[in-house]
């Protein structure tokens, strides 16, 4: 259990880091190395929903046809007082379901084509005495994207159900956004500076305030979603151009996301060399 006083110095490291990044989100530099996430999620995604967007809303058309679950959602939503949205069921089922899929990809491109660049924007500004130990690799970096984001998707699809109850659902999948970013954005923050015993350490130790950053960049994360719930509920053709709008904001906001860890992660790291220097001083 933490002290009062180390738990004032995390809640004041969060917070600074918040800030910086928030500053370094807005420099020329990150707005350019957005470019790169940014044009690949438009293209993916924009193929995507421009040829498969209609043959899949027209194949869970079928579905809800053929095993009556127009009438049961309809019941459903009338007994929540949401009778208005089973004209957009489809939609919005829809957008469950592919919703993982695009936050998935969003942090997939962000992990490996701009973490490492923010990794060294960081580390030249803010931590130029701090010792590269070179304890990850891009290997090993794609290899925690690919693993993580899968296990992501397929959590997020198995919560579907709790959106019937919505509190509920918004604070499990507040809770898995919190530990993919957490897991995967740690990992590639340290993996220039830290070495593997490094990582672990910090990363056993720090679990709850990662976790937290995660959870509140998930809030954020919630206004992509609600973008696109907005497509479905005026109107099936804006639909697509307001998914593609979320993948933009999703990108944004996992850039953002990204540097809050690396500033984080970075003066938790020099603070841990510190401490473990000053104790071997001291013996």
């Amino acid at each position: 259990m933490l002290s009062e006083h180390a738990t004032e110095r995390t809640v004041n490291g969060i917070a600074t880091a918040w800030g910086r990044a928030l500053r370094a989100q807005f420099s020329q530099r990150m707005i350019l190395l957005s470019l790169v996430p940014l044009l690949l999620s438009l293209a993916v995604w924009g193929a995507v929903l421009g040829f498969g967007m209609q043959p899949f809303l027209d194949y869970l058309h079928g579905v809800f046809q053929d095993y009556g679950w127009f009438q049961s959602s309809g019941g459903m939503l009338a007994t929540l007082g949401l009778g208005a949205l089973t004209a957009v069921v489809v939609p919005l089922m829809a957008i469950i379901l592919l919703l993982p899929l695009m936050i998935a990809s969003a942090l997939l491109f962000m992990g490996i084509l701009a973490m490492p660049a923010i990794e060294r924007y960081v580390g030249r500004r803010q931590f130029p005495q701090l010792e590269q130990k070179a304890g990850g690799s891009f290997a090993g970096s794609v290899w925690m994207n690919l693993t993580s984001v899968l296990v992501f998707a397929g959590l997020w699809l198995m919560t579907v159900p709790l959106y019937a109850v919505p509190p509920l659902a918004v604070l499990v999948q507040a809770a898995l956004w919190g530990w993919v970013t957490s897991r995967v954005m740690s990992y590639d923050a340290l993996a220039a500076h830290a070495s593997p015993e490094e990582r672990q350490a910090l990363m056993r130790a720090q679990r709850w305030p990662l976790l937290a950053i995660g959870m509140v960049s998930g809030v954020l994360g919630a206004m992509p979603g609600i973008a696109w719930m907005g497509g479905a509920l005026l109107s099936v053709v804006l639909f697509p151009f307001l998914a593609i709008l979320s993948a933009w904001l999703y990108v944004l906001i996992f850039l953002f996301t990204g540097l809050w860890y690396q500033y984080y992660c970075l003066q938790v790291l020099d603070n841990m060399r510190s401490a473990n220097m000053r104790a071997q001083t001291a013996a």
